[in-house]
């Protein structure tokens, strides 16, 4: 298990050092717009798994698209501190 910020760090970590092994790398050096479109499909497999599939199913999904909103995060330069900032 790990919290927000340690994925956040750990994707970091993983996009600095450019690890080739690395899907999120992959999915980052896409760019925005591909992120974005993972963030979006996260968003829609999450509300499915919320009306239809149970508790553990949409926590899976959730922890995907916060995955995928900590990818675009880092595809937009955005750092834990500027989300903070606006919550």
């Amino acid at each position: 298990m790990k919290t927000f910020d340690e994925l956040y760090a750990e994707l970091h970590r993983k996009v600095a050092e450019g690890d080739p092994s690395s899907s999120t790398v992959a999915l980052i050096a896409q760019g925005v717009h591909a992120v974005g479109k993972k963030v979006v499909e996260e968003a829609a497999e999450a509300w499915m798994a919320a009306e239809h599939e149970g508790k553990q199913r949409t926590a899976e999904e959730i922890a995907q698209l916060l995955y995928q909103a900590q990818a675009l995060m880092l595809a937009s330069g955005v750092t834990l501190s500027d989300v903070y900032e606006c919550l």
